[in-house]
């Protein structure tokens, strides 16, 4: 049976510099209102959030949460998080050249995506979000109260998992899985 439930949404925000800087400080402070969307003991898991890049180490990971969220029946959001805050996005003419080649690697993404899942029995959603990565996709899963958030390792940068990873493991305030 092929149940297929896909949606390419655009988050309502993208994450700012202050945003970026909350997020550090209340994991520092232990603030109990970045805990509001996991539960802790919980039987299962009701949402998994992939972040994708395009990368083989993010295709692994979306591979690897799709037959999780098969057994446990949850529902798979992929998330590109398109960070905004490099040398392209300096001026006009930037910003319009860096979002268009952005939007052409949503849909290739998408494109892939849909490929390798129409078969697979679950429920899913792609959704292209702007900002810093590792604060976009605990922003995503906050949204989508998911339980578990899965990165693939990075094999350029940021020492054996890479930045994204390296910050979601010290400071997501959910579960993270890094996927080889």
């Amino acid at each position: 049976m092929l149940r297929l439930k896909t949606s390419v949404s655009t988050a309502s925000r993208a994450s700012t510099p202050q945003d970026v800087a909350d997020y550090h400080r209340r994991v520092v402070d232990d603030d109990s209102s970045t805990k509001r969307g996991f539960e802790i003991g919980k039987d299962g898991l009701g949402g998994i959030v992939v972040g994708m890049d395009g990368s083989p180490a993010s295709f692994n990971a979306a591979a690897w949460a799709a037959g999780l969220a098969r057994r446990e029946r949850a529902r798979l959001v992929l998330v590109y998080v398109e960070a905004v805050g490099g040398v392209a996005y300096w001026s006009p003419m930037g910003v319009a050249v860096a979002s268009e080649a952005a939007e052409s690697l949503v849909e290739e993404l998408r494109g892939e995506v849909v490929s390798h899942l129409e078969w697979v029995d679950i429920d899913w959603d792609f959704v292209h979000h702007r900002g810093d990565p590792a604060v976009g996709l605990e922003q995503v899963a906050e949204q989508y109260r998911a339980d578990l958030i899965v990165v693939g390792r990075s094999r350029r940068r940021g020492g054996l998992l890479g930045t994204v990873p390296a910050t979601l493991v010290v400071e997501a305030v959910r579960p993270v899985v890094v996927v080889p």
